[in-house]
């Protein structure tokens, strides 16, 4: 835990508890006020639900102690139910205690199974009462700091993450290259590289380990350490792949594994040289329509320490464009269900094989993004045009 991250988890165990208390009498507002002061609370008060709703919004609260029965409706409780409602459409961490009339208790009831954490009846004993909020402050007090800290834990991943990827894509004379991240609200598993090996040779790299979370975060990690320390200009792509896959297989678990694709592009020669492990098949669009999918290689990294693997090998020409992308981006659904695809992905290409690598790049994430209504799991797309 950072110097920060422990600053903000103190300042939320520290600080006096703040209580929004709600009622429509003002002498229940005021016994409460004065009860609640004494004990060290910091009050704030609302005689109606429209004024609950908006001293939230100038939270944060530790805690909501509320009658259900205001001036609309004084025997069922139902105004009070629906703004508990209300109120946790706006702060799901937020407790709530309610107060209500002995004969009231089946409402109360209600409420809890709505969500409210605990209820006092009126006329309250003080006692009852300050006990109940210190312990349900205490429990969302708690709540909140694994909350912050897993908030914090998941930025630093995720910036962990980001430090893997490239910061500038190296370029080779005849050639437009460019790669797009876009990671999901939660930790994943995609990874690419573009490595210059030399004044000729280029290193291409996609891979997508499953699972989510901080355990593929440091996946990817590992692949990336792996990948970097066995490429070289001498090092075949089937070779590299062999090798990484020993290296992976003793760090993942017997239901994880690592798609990878790994290319050595010949820049002056317009060769790429290819190994693809279970990988989407990246997708080289020609430069008069016709396309070619990049499938020869072998297992996903990690399911048997000796798979073999082979290797393939494609003539560019000017005019072609070559796609890597991972499941993120042909996976994405619309609300119906319905993927984007690979047969989507592909005509959307062909239709636009005359832009740039950047401007196609930007072509067909934006139709994916419009057909899916936004990304759910990391993209991760790279494309390469031929130039003349």
């Amino acid at each position: 835990m950072n110097a920060m991250t422990e600053e903000m988890v103190s300042d939320v165990q520290t600080k006096p508890p703040r209580v929004l208390i709600a009622d429509d009498q003002q002498a229940v507002l005021d016994a409460l006020r004065l009860l609640l002061k004494q004990e060290g609370y910091e009050i704030e008060a609302a005689s109606s639900p429209a004024a609950v709703l908006s001293t939230l919004a100038n939270g944060p609260f530790d805690a909501l102690l509320m009658d259900l029965n205001y001036a609309r409706d004084t025997t069922s409780g139902q105004e009070g139910l629906d703004l508990v409602a209300r109120v946790q459409e706006i702060d799901r961490t937020l407790p709530i205690v309610v107060m209500t009339a002995w004969s009231s208790v089946p409402v109360a009831v209600e409420a809890m199974r709505r969500g409210v954490r605990d209820f006092v009846e009126k006329p309250w004993n003080n006692d009852a009462v300050v006990r109940t909020l210190q312990q349900q402050v205490n429990v969302a007090r708690e709540e909140r700091r694994q909350i912050l800290l897993a908030e914090q834990e998941a930025a630093l991943a995720r910036e962990t993450e980001r430090g893997l990827l490239p910061r500038e894509i190296p370029q080779m004379p005849g050639y437009e290259i460019c790669g797009a991240w876009q990671p999901a609200s939660t930790l994943g598993g995609d990874y690419f590289d573009a490595r210059r090996l030399n004044d000729q040779l280029l290193a291409l790299s996609i891979a997508d380990v499953s699972g989510k979370g901080t355990s593929a975060a440091l996946l990817v990690s590992n692949l990336q350490a792996a990948v970097r320390a066995s490429s070289s200009a001498d090092v075949p792509p089937c070779e590299l792949c062999h090798g990484v896959n020993k290296l992976m297989r003793s760090n993942l678990g017997q239901d994880r594994f690592v798609t990878f694709f790994y290319g050595l592009l010949d820049a002056p020669a317009r060769q790429l040289t290819y190994c693809n492990a279970g990988h989407n098949a990246p997708v080289l669009v020609r430069a008069g329509g016709s396309v070619e999918r990049l499938h020869c290689g072998g297992l996903v990294l990690g399911l048997a320490v000796e798979a073999p693997y082979e290797q393939g090998t494609v003539q560019l020409e000017p005019g072609d464009r070559l796609l890597l992308f991972t499941d993120g981006l042909t996976e994405a659904n619309n609300a119906e269900g319905e993927e984007f695809g690979e047969e989507r992905l592909i005509e959307t290409a062909v239709e636009n094989r005359g832009l740039s690598a950047k401007g196609l790049e930007g072509k067909l994430l934006a139709a994916a993004a419009a057909f899916s209504s936004g990304f759910t799991d990391d993209v991760t797309l790279v494309v390469v045009a031929v130039s003349g």
